[in-house]
Order: structure tokens, then sequence, then C-alpha cells
């Protein structure tokens, strides 16, 4: 049975009520409305207008608050630079499709085990069958859509894809643009607790802050983004991309943030767009990273001796799915693609891995976002073009000529949990360092872990430049 994935564009009212009421069952004032476009207790007013234009909102969503006000909203003029044509996206998956899922889920075929609930072989399958489990007898996904399909999603052509993006203005008059771009195995799912803290800090526990407007993108090929059609589809590339998206947009000057792959396309960003770049926040520094060694360069400090020599010890104990990834993506995606319950070992054994918290999977992260995560792998079938970014990137990595220096400043913020942190002055061969935090809780999903955190660095390290 063939998986799909199924979109509307949506205008004021949509045509199919049934679907309507089934994506979402609760709302304001006026059924006529989706819940992100309908009132809510936050406010009695909204304002409507034909497809592609700005819909000025107020949604409320427990514990967090998410406040759409006017201004900027893809396919609407807020100034005269506006010329991307966007489609309103929302997320509604096949029926179909959810059927396949279950049968598939039900007729899983579990592997051996000689260490229970040890994680030195990978996932264990004690652990595994306590997800797929839960997958199969109690997750909602309905219900993830509708979480989802709270934040404004968009999609647009850029690059000659298209790409799927969420978009929320800051509640402040002339927020500051910020793009944020997640990296596998994730998805802008890990950035759903992020968002209100940075687009309306003050009602989300942040107060003394200036919002932002954040798009968050999805890299190309993942979640609801096409994927590549053809080789070469690099950070480099995406990098290009975001800054077309955020040109057309209207948002000529912008902050970058990223982890994971998403830090390889921000330096790429600042790289290649010296003068549209403000700075950048880094939570993560990708292996691709390469700063000019050798004279005239300084020698390796001995912190920087010790960080390589850690890398290259975690790659060989570690970095097996990396190489594979970089060698034969193909191979592995054939797998993948058909297993959801292999896709989510795949997955899963990753965030707990580079995560920061307690022993006990279900203890350290919410059960229900990472099967969200996984799900969107799933009904997307373009597992081979995210593992494909690894082989596209080692082809051209981020390495830099003697002297070359990237003009943008540079946050960064260390989790302790991180995949091996380099030290500062591994950072500064090649950037100005404006900040350095070193933070007491997290790892590689900074968002995901530590959402109040990871916003509460943003503000204050892009606070220096507004």
């Amino acid at each position: 049975m063939r998986r799909s994935r199924r979109y509307r564009t949506l205008s004021c009212r949509p045509v199919d009520e049934a679907f309507d009421q089934r994506l979402f069952p609760q709302r304001g004032t006026d059924p006529a409305l989706p819940q992100w476009l309908s009132r809510s207790a936050a406010s009695s007013r909204y304002l409507v207008a034909p497809r592609h234009c700005m819909i000025s909102v107020h949604v409320m969503r427990s514990p967090l608050s998410l406040v759409q006000h006017p201004g900027l909203m893809a396919g609407c003029s807020r100034t005269d630079t506006v010329r991307m044509k966007t489609t309103r996206f929302v997320v509604d998956i096949d029926e179909d499709a959810l059927v396949d899922l279950q049968r598939r889920l039900e007729l899983t075929a579990f592997s051996d085990d000689l260490h229970h609930d040890d994680w030195v072989d990978g996932m264990p399958t004690a652990v595994l069958q306590r997800v797929v489990g839960y997958w199969r007898d109690h997750f909602n996904w309905r219900a993830a859509e509708r979480r989802i399909n709270e934040m404004p999603q968009f999609r647009a052509e850029v690059g000659g894809l298209e790409v799927h993006f969420v978009h929320v203005q800051g509640v402040d008059e002339n927020s500051p643009a910020l793009i944020l771009t997640h990296g596998w195995p994730g998805s802008f799912v890990e950035m759903l607790d992020l968002i209100p803290r940075l687009t309306d800090p003050s009602n989300n526990g942040l107060p003394g802050f200036r919002s932002f407007s954040v798009v968050v993108p999805s890299l190309p090929g993942f979640a609801f983004s096409e994927a590549p059609r053809r080789p070469g589809t690099n950070s480099r590339v995406v990098a290009s991309m975001w800054h077309e998206l955020m040109q057309g947009l209207g948002y000529h000057h912008y902050f970058a943030q990223g982890g994971d792959i998403g830090s390889s396309v921000s330096i790429w960003m600042a790289r290649l767009y010296p003068q549209a770049v403000r700075a950048l926040h880094l939570n993560f520094i990708s292996s691709g990273y390469q700063p000019p060694l050798g004279k005239p360069e300084r020698p390796l400090s001995p912190a920087e001796a010790a960080w390589r020599f850690a890398r290259e010890d975690w790659m060989q104990h570690e970095g097996g799915y990396s190489h594979v990834h970089s060698t034969k993506p193909q191979t592995l995606a054939h797998a993948l693609v058909d297993s959801p319950v292999g896709l989510a070992a795949w997955i899963i054994e990753k965030f707990f891995a580079w995560s920061d918290g307690k022993k006990d999977l279900f203890s350290r992260f919410d059960i229900d976002t990472l099967l969200t995560n996984v799900s969107l792998y799933w009904f997307s079938a373009n597992v081979a073009s995210t593992l494909r970014m690894y082989k596209e990137n080692a082809a051209q990595p981020l390495a830099f000529a003697t002297g070359e220096r990237i003009i943008p400043p540079l946050c960064f913020a260390s989790y302790p949990r991180e995949i091996v942190n380099p030290p500062r002055e591994w950072l500064e061969r090649v950037f100005q360092v404006a900040r350095w935090s070193e933070l007491p809780a997290g790892g590689h999903f900074a968002a995901l872990e530590q959402p109040e955190s990871l916003a509460r660095e943003i503000h204050q390290s892009f606070g220096l430049f507004q």
C-alpha cells in the first residue's frame, strides 16, 4: 500500500467540513475557521483576508501561548519588498496511511538481545517493545496533527523545490527576523515549544526580552519539504535556499540559529551572505567545519589537541551511523522506508544517546513528541533524502582557507551532554566569538530538551546586536 501525505490550501472557509471538523474539533466562536484562525480566550478579534494573505489572530495553547499579530505573514505585504508566493499548509495524513502503519506495527518481529535494558549495542529490544506498544495502542496521530496545525505553516517554491516552513510573527513592532534550522534525526517538531518563547517571550516565562519573528523551514526531503530530485543538495545549497526564503518574505537582515545540520547551514549563510546575517547562534559545531591549520596559523592549543582526539574517539565508537549515511545511504534507506519500527529504532536511539537526563527513555522525553517526529519521517517516505544529506555534506565540507574569517559575530551555547563540545579557541580560528555560554544541563537536542534555556540564550545573545 502506498503511503502518502495529504495537505490542503485553505482559504477562510475549508470546503470539506468533515475534514475541517476532524482536524479542528475544538474551536473558537466561529466554526468556519481552523483553530489557529479562530477566536480564543486571549482575543475577540481576527482579520480574515483572501487566500495567500495575512490573518491576524490570537491563539492560546497551554502551557505556552502563541500570539499572532498583524505584520508580515507569507503572501501578504508589510513592505513593498515581499515577493514570494506562498501557500498556507495544513497537515492531514490520509486515513489509509494510518491504517497501513497500524498494520505494520501489529506485525512487528523483534530482534533477540543479549543486554536487555542496556544501550551498549544500540536500542534495547525491551525498550523498543515498550515504544512500539505505546505507538500501536496509545499514540494519537490526529492529536499530534492538531498540535502541529496550531502553528501557521506554509509552503513556497525555494531553489526549485517546494519548502515547508513555520512562520510566526513576533508580538513587538518591527521584531527582528530569526531563522531556525533543525538537523537529523530531528524536524521542525523540536522547535514547537521554543517558538512561543521567542515570538512572545513575556507571555511564556521570559519577560524583559524583545520578540523575534521566527521562520522554521524543514530541510529538503524532511517532513513536508519536497525531496531533491538530483544530487548536490548540501548545506551550502540549503543556505542559499534559506537566504532566498528570507529575502522573499521581506527579511533583508536576519539572525540565524542552528544545531546539528542546522549549524552547518547557518555557518554557510553567514559565510555566503554576511551583509544579511546579523549574527549567528549555534549549539553545535558540525564535524565538517575545518578551520585553517598550519603556518601562518597558530599551533594547536592543548585544549584543541585534546578535543580532536576526543572527537576521533567518539567517531570510532559512536559514529557508525554517520559513516553509513555518508557512504551508502540508499542501502539503509530501503530498510527504514519499509519498516516503521526499524525507523523508530534508528532515530530514537540517537535521541537517547545524545541527550541529557534520566536513564529511562520515557522519563527523559515526552514519548508522544518522539513518535510525532518519527511519524513525520515515516509518512514523508523520503528517508533516503534525509540520510543522503550526510553524503552531500561530506563532498563539500566547511573548509576554510588560510586567513579566511566569518564576518557576522558568533554566539555559542555549550550544553554538557552535547557530542564532544569544541573549545572556544577552535571556533576563534574562523569566528569572532561574541558570547560563549556553558549551560548546566542539556544535550544535542537543546530546543527539545531545554527550550527555556535555549530561548534565554538566544535572547541574551542576539540582544547584543539589536
